[in-house]
């Protein structure tokens, strides 16, 4: 009888092999192609999710409201006054590799000639600044922004020095001891450029829609189905072979004819 391996490696069944291992290979990165397209097709459309018309920030985010979960890097646009002495620096960011800090001033949230002394303010990143490099000065008066907002950093680092106007990032929660009014619960990244910074990219784009490019998730998942059910044909049709040559090699075994015994001769 022939051995399992002689059988699984006989010119037939090597070109099965080679069928099988081409069609679960391109099955497999079809499918991976799909799959990248479904994350390049959603990332796009947060892109243009944060390329869209700025909408009012209190239609978004109240000064006493958590921060809505479906409404990250959503673009705002406000009206107040710069709090230029509760300006803070956020340490240890880094822009195209080159370490540095974020400029960050809190706005006064008011209507233009509103009284803004007991305004509630939000954190505004007003851009990264390179180590070495001098910090230019904060601004004052009133403004009128747009920019992209963010939920607050919450990695757990701690402030070893709430006294000073440094922050080892921009938690909401450490943030607010050096503000002397109510922050919301949220910060802005101006999308206006800023003399003397660099501008700063939101690290967290709006959510596309669960049905963007949803077909191209379902490409790669049919196309993953497919590489299992040819693993599944390749399997059967070796154990099919292998059962093929043993029946073939038992009913060879059993047409053959029994010796004949051997008479001995009389003395």
């Amino acid at each position: 009888m022939p051995s399992p391996v002689r059988t699984l490696t006989s010119p037939r069944m090597l070109a099965l092999h080679a069928l099988g291992v081409a069609a679960v290979t391109v099955a497999v990165l079809l499918g991976i192609w799909q799959y990248d397209a479904w994350q390049a097709g959603r990332a796009l459309a947060a892109r243009d999710l944060a390329d869209a018309p700025a909408v009012a920030l209190d239609s978004v985010l109240g000064p006493d409201d958590p921060y809505p979960g479906d409404k990250v890097g959503q673009p705002v646009e406000l009206t107040g006054r710069w709090l230029p002495d509760s300006t803070v620096e956020v340490l240890d960011k880094a822009l195209d590799g080159r370490p540095g800090r974020w400029l960050v001033t809190p706005v006064a949230v008011c209507g233009a000639g509103a009284d803004c002394a007991s305004a509630p303010a939000i954190l505004v990143v007003r851009g990264f600044l390179p180590d070495g490099s001098d910090a230019p000065t904060a601004p004052s008066g009133q403004v009128d922004l747009t920019g992209w907002l963010q939920p607050g950093e919450g990695e757990g680092l701690p402030d070893r020095d709430p006294t000073d106007a440094q922050l080892p990032e921009l938690r909401i929660a450490s943030a607010v001891q050096h503000v002397d009014t109510d922050l919301y619960g949220g910060y802005v990244i101006t999308d206006e450029p800023v003399p003397g910074l660099e501008p700063v990219t939101p690290a967290a784009l709006p959510k596309p829609d669960s049905f963007t490019s949803l077909r191209n998730l379902f490409y790669a998942g049919e196309w993953w189905v497919f590489a299992g059910f040819a693993v599944f044909l390749w399997w059967r049709w070796a154990r099919d072979e292998l059962e093929r040559v043993a029946a073939a090699t038992e009913e060879d075994d059993a047409d053959e004819p029994a010796p004949t015994p051997e008479i001995a001769s009389a003395p």
